[in-house]
């Protein structure tokens, strides 16, 4: 299939091949994002202690399902999808080798069900991190590795697409800020599956017996080269997210485009070093790299995305501010469209992640205040505040705006799609925070029951310990209500949806996808409402900084 349809609500002129791979790798993206889940209620409702849902057989096969769906395979097959629409549609060109395209979505859906199988048949229970000594089945490594290949040839699939559209002029000067931020996270992601490469073909052999061992401290310390990595990949994509909703529905441009670019330049040079704070408490690096890597080092890797958290919510003031809203410090925030999807994911994607995933971050990293933490529950709570509340959510404001614009579509349920982002946002928020809390009062992080009962070890946590793990199971819950409305707002979108008959029209609808692929900077700093907010953050972490402080001079018994 060759040639091009033009996108009446957009303007975009949409390689056909393209359009197919984007539809497809976003379906499957939701169709693992429904699978993973329905895996991690369970987790959830088993770690709630008056629940106690699953024995401890099946809470460790849930575990391991919920982590290799959400974490991986959900998200990936949705950044595919940004990639190729980050390339081939905001650059208005045919797609590279779309054959290859299609083997790599094949590539990645066998092996996503390769290891899922392996999962459920219940002899791979090794949790996402699959630690050695415990072995899974062949086949469970193997699945990872196809899946990663076919991520691996639609990286490449990209960087094809962007030589195209600059062999055949389909734009002018540097690509659009969007379509960077999606390079940055290509090029981290081919780092990111050549870690896996490294580590997991060795330990696929050695599940099979032609490698006698693998050392224990070696395979964490690659692992998390991929493992951590592949964060920083979703950080990439979902920042690149918020700069596509930004100039969409506001047609806002950056504080300084060259500012933002370089914070996502940043993020290629220094965020791997963050894979570290796994590993502060292991014996096999040097007290020298783990004191370099949480001190300077660590600022390198915080300063891009303090940038962006900036400038991104600096771009739309500025752009509500050009429209009038200019009475006092918020009125461009309160004249908002908060009944619009799209507008509060991306706002509240910005907000949790910053808050919840930024700061807890910083302090998971700080060598010291890592040992309060490290191997609690509280590192669960840090990633479902990164890549829950801060990516989940983004790629779901973005669904809400690119699936009617692909399908053309009206949205199915859009009355119930305007709470779905705060009953989805605020109820993983929430559990992310309570997490945070129990595991700072000690409460492990794999543990099938917090207070060791199967081991007959007589041991009680704080009652506030307890009440935060009740806390997060219903704010599990809360925040699956809103996973089932997205759901079903996409599915019967794309089934049942009425033929989009017109571009929006409402102000809160998007005003233009033009602005997407623009360049140029806003011209003006003068964003007092960005800047109090910014206090507001700076004074949170300050305070949270503080607060652990005085829990690790707890630990240390000082009198």
């Amino acid at each position: 299939m060759t040639g091009f349809r033009t996108c009446p609500t957009t303007g975009f002129k949409i390689d056909l091949n393209a359009d197919k791979l984007i539809k497809w790798n976003a379906v499957s993206a939701v169709i693992f994002l429904l699978i993973g889940g329905l895996f991690g209620i369970l987790v959830a409702l088993t770690r709630w202690p008056a629940v106690h849902i699953l024995p401890p057989d099946l809470f460790y096969l849930a575990l391991t399902a919920h982590g290799l769906d959400v974490l991986l395979v959900w998200i990936i097959f949705f950044e595919v999808a940004l990639l190729y629409f980050a390339s081939s549609v905001l650059l208005q060109c045919r797609i590279a080798t779309p054959k290859m395209a299609w083997l790599a979505f094949i590539l990645m859906w066998v092996g996503a069900l390769m290891t899922n199988v392996a999962v459920l048949m219940g002899d791979s229970s090794v949790m996402f991190t699959s630690y050695v000594p415990m072995k899974a089945a062949p086949s469970f490594y193997l699945g990872i590795i196809l899946f990663a290949v076919g991520a691996l040839i639609a990286c490449f699939i990209f960087f094809g697409t962007l030589v195209i559209a600059k062999q055949e002029k389909t734009y002018e000067g540097s690509i659009p800020l969007v379509t960077f931020g999606a390079m940055t996270a290509a090029i981290i992601a081919i780092f990111t599956i050549a870690s896996g490469a490294i580590i997991l073909i060795p330990t696929l052999l050695w599940s099979v017996g032609y490698v006698g061992s693998i050392d224990t401290v070696m395979y964490k310390v690659v692992w998390w080269a991929m493992g951590h990595s592949s964060q920083q990949i979703n950080v990439s994509a979902h920042i690149a997210c918020w700069y596509a909703l930004a100039a969409i529905l506001f047609g806002a441009k950056p504080l300084s485009e060259k500012v933002s670019r370089m914070a996502f330049f940043m993020y290629i040079l220094f965020l791997q070093i963050a894979s570290a704070h796994h590993l502060l408490v292991e014996p096999g690096l040097s007290s020298e790299y783990k004191i370099f890597n949480t001190s300077y080092a660590l600022y390198l890797a915080v300063l891009g995305s303090m940038i962006h958290g900036l400038t991104v919510p600096g771009a739309v003031e500025a752009a509500q501010r050009a429209k009038g809203y200019n009475k006092g410090l918020f009125e461009w925030l309160r004249k908002a469209p908060w009944g619009n999807p799209s507008f509060s994911g991306f706002a509240l994607s910005v907000v949790m992640f910053g808050f919840l995933g930024g700061i807890s971050g910083v302090m998971m990293g700080t060598e010291q205040l890592n040992i309060i933490i490290h191997n609690t529950i509280y590192v669960p709570g840090h990633f479902h505040a990164t890549v829950v509340t801060g990516t989940t959510l983004a790629f779901m404001a973005m669904s809400y705006w690119l699936v009617p614009v692909l399908w053309q579509k009206e949205l199915v349920g859009a009355g119930m799609a305007k709470w779905q982002p705060y009953l989805f946002g605020i109820g993983m928020g929430l559990v992310a925070t309570f997490q945070m809390g129990a595991g700072t009062l000690g409460v492990p992080r794999r543990h099938w029951d917090m207070n060791f009962a199967d081991a007959m070890i007589n041991y009680d946590f704080p009652a506030a310990a307890n009440l935060m793990m009740a806390g997060n199971g219903i704010a599990a819950i809360i925040a699956t209500v809103g996973g089932v409305i997205f759901l079903y707002n996409m599915v019967a979108t794309i089934l049942w949806g009425k033929p989009l008959q017109n571009a929006p029209k409402a102000e809160e609808e998007a005003v233009a996808a033009g602005p997407v692929a623009a360049h140029g900077s806003a011209g003006t700093m003068a964003v007092p409402g960005t800047f109090v907010l910014a206090l507001i953050f700076l004074t949170a972490f300050i305070l949270y900084y503080f607060v652990n402080w005085k829990y690790l001079a707890s630990v240390w018994g000082l009198s």
